[in-house]
C-alpha cells in the first residue's frame, strides 16, 4: 500500500502596533480561536527592531480546507 503525504497549509499573523506592541490578551485569543479552528501554532516571535509578535500556525490540509481555498 503506497503511503500517503501528509499536506500542511500555513498561516503568519503580525499582532501588535507600533506603539503598543503585542499584547499577551490578543496574542493568546488569537492562538485559542485558531486552535479551535484545527490550527497548531509553531512559532511566535518577536523581530528585535520591533516589539509585534509573528505568530506562525500549521495544520493539516483537509478535502473541506481544499474546497474552501478554492472559493472565490
Amino acid at each position: 500500500m503506497a503511503e500517503q503525504t501528509v499536506q500542511w497549509e500555513y498561516r503568519v499573523l503580525t499582532v501588535g502596533s507600533v506603539l503598543s506592541g503585542a499584547k499577551d490578551g490578543q496574542v493568546e485569543a488569537t492562538l485559542n480561536e485558531w486552535g479551535l479552528e484545527g490550527w497548531e501554532a509553531v512559532n511566535v516571535y518577536t523581530s528585535i527592531s520591533s516589539s509585534k509578535a509573528i505568530l506562525v500556525a500549521k495544520r493539516q490540509v483537509t478535502a473541506a480546507s481544499r474546497r474552501l481555498r478554492s472559493l472565490p
